[in-house]
């Protein structure tokens, strides 16, 4: 069993910072692409930003105010934002393909965490 737990989210006012972090635990052989996404309220999820096979991507709403990177030995990944805007608020979720321990690689989501900016 293999759980994603984020933590982080809150209220921030605009032009503020917020860290969020993912943590990964369980019957965990090996965390692969890890990943942030968001919904917000009537918008598909979509991608914020990703770390794949050691490189990092962002969408281009978020790249140059928010970074991602990760911690391997504590299999945890976090995304720093900063200068949020109103449209970030969100709720973000975790993503990470992971090998579990004596089995297959599936991909897994946390259970999202809130972040609202107010104007």
């Amino acid at each position: 069993q293999v759980q994603l737990v984020e933590s982080g989210g809150g209220l921030v006012q605009t032009g503020g910072s917020l860290g969020l972090s993912c943590a990964a635990s369980g019957s965990i052989f090996s965390v692969y692409d890890m990943g942030w996404y968001r919904q917000a309220p009537g918008k598909q999820r979509e991608l914020v930003a990703a770390v794949t096979g050691g490189t990092t991507k962002y969408a281009d709403s978020v790249r140059g105010r928010f970074t991602i990177f990760r911690d391997n030995a504590k299999n945890t990944l976090y995304l720093q934002m900063n200068s949020l805007k109103y449209e970030d608020t969100a709720v973000y979720y975790c993503n990470a393909d992971i090998k579990v321990v004596g089995g297959v690689t599936s991909t897994y989501w946390g259970q999202g965490t809130q972040v609202t900016v107010s104007s």
